[in-house]
């Protein structure tokens, strides 16, 4: 009896002493939080949420608002100007022109007029700083799918102009720039790599100094990229295909490619891109729950598959917009429920963040969420949990510099050599 009651005194004291542990880490995170200027590369935008009744100084139902950027302590958001892919005609590259001008004038509003006490627009990394100094959080620009500049190659300058500083080639489906890694399913490919029209666009972002983004097209597009572009790349959202074999992760050779490129893979908390078989067992346990919430809202259930397929604007944005709804109230309704497969979490976003640090290096590694665009993980599912990632980070080992690299220093990095590169080939062409 004495030896047990010694035993239980030994078990509490070690548990007092991992609480404890625990509790100081907690704390140690917090402290980085605060310091470090977080940086997200990829937040998708409903110009819906752009009105002078509706918009982001409101905790609105989506993830990223100022309001929960403020409570999670997320400071920058790359907000995305994207086009979905459409037919490769005038019809459609006009069409999707002015869904991107929509999106360009919704995030000018927002900083502009709706907030800019609260919100501001950088376009350089020491404008990022200024702004995140001043107190104010700090919105970018990148563009998903160069579709909407048609065949009119001025029209990067334009979209550089205002405000863009990253721009994928691609997205879903074939752009008339470079294939999509999506060519992967059928064995399809358009251009075989990148188009005549493709190496055109990458000459005139490399003069004005716009990062050119491989998350979304084919691996042959990201090599012939690479070998094209004088400025090193980003990939805005993809993690490791090692960990999870999605088209949209990159494998070793891949990221072999941007350590010697001199960029930047920006790690996605997108459950599909972390852990397919965990992610597909919890999708199955709750189809029926969505399907019902949805019918409950109005809307038929589709897949993410299916729900790309719908025409491009407002009917699209609308049905993304009950999407999103109905995965906050599924959120809501699975903290009742039970013997439910374990949810895809941020301990899983951060083994991606490890295995490219360890494959690549703590330059080469950057944070990013894809938010608003299906991204979002247990503990990490909007801009209010923000803190989590960097908690689990300090509880991983990273030092305050490492994750001040990993939030933005590595990301901003490569955005002033593409700069800097941009003034050179501008110097030489006068």
């Amino acid at each position: 009896m004495k030896y047990l009651k010694i035993l239980a005194i030994s078990l509490m004291l070690i548990s007092c002493k991992e609480t404890k542990k625990e509790e100081s880490l907690v704390m140690k995170g917090e402290r980085i939080h605060k310091k470090v200027m977080t940086l997200d590369t990829h937040v998708d935008i409903n110009v819906a949420n752009f009105t002078d009744s509706i918009n982001y100084t409101q905790k609105l139902t989506n993830q990223v608002n100022l309001p929960n950027m403020e409570e999670g302590g997320l400071d920058v958001a790359f907000f995305i100007v994207y086009t979905g892919q459409g037919e490769l005609n005038e019809e459609g590259y006009d069409k999707a022109y002015k869904n991107a001008i929509s999106k360009f004038e919704a995030i000018h509003k927002l900083t502009k007029d709706t907030a800019p006490d609260r919100i501001g627009l950088a376009v350089t990394s020491a404008e990022a700083r200024k702004i995140y100094a001043s107190g104010k959080k700090v919105a970018m620009i990148g563009v998903e799918n160069a579709y909407p500049l048609g065949r009119d190659i001025s029209r990067v300058k334009e979209f550089y102009d205002l405000g863009a500083r990253y721009m994928s080639l691609s997205h879903n489906g074939h752009s008339q720039f470079c294939d999509s890694n999506t060519g992967e399913e059928d064995g399809i490919w358009l251009h075989d790599g990148v188009s005549d029209l493709g190496k055109q666009v990458i000459k005139e972002m490399n003069k004005w100094g716009m990062m050119i983004d491989v998350s979304h097209p084919s691996k042959k597009a990201m090599k012939d990229m690479i070998a094209l572009s004088k400025a090193p790349l980003i990939a805005s959202h993809s993690s490791a295909r090692a960990l999870c074999n999605h088209s949209r992760n990159l494998d070793d050779e891949q990221l072999g490619w941007i350590k010697e490129n001199g960029g930047v893979v920006q790690a996605v908390a997108f459950s599909g891109y972390l852990n397919i078989e965990k992610n597909e067992a919890r999708d199955e346990a709750l189809k029926e729950v969505e399907k019902k919430i949805m019918d409950s809202l109005g809307a038929k259930w589709m897949s993410m598959k299916e729900v790309m397929k719908l025409p491009l604007g407002k009917e699209r944005d609308a049905y993304i917009e009950t999407f999103i709804r109905m995965k906050d109230l599924v959120k809501e309704k699975t903290k009742s429920m039970k013997n439910l497969p374990v949810a895809v979490n941020v301990s899983d976003f951060i083994d991606h963040i490890d295995y490219l640090v360890k494959k690549i290096g703590i330059d080469h590694v950057g944070i990013s969420s894809d938010f608003d665009g299906g991204g979002g993980v247990e503990g990490w599912n909007d801009a209010s949990e923000t803190l989590n990632v960097t908690v689990d980070l300090v509880k991983r080992g990273y030092t305050e510099n490492q994750i001040e690299k990993l939030w933005n220093g590595n990301l901003l990095r490569v955005l002033d050599e593409v700069e800097k590169i941009a003034k050179e080939i501008q110097k030489e062409q006068l």
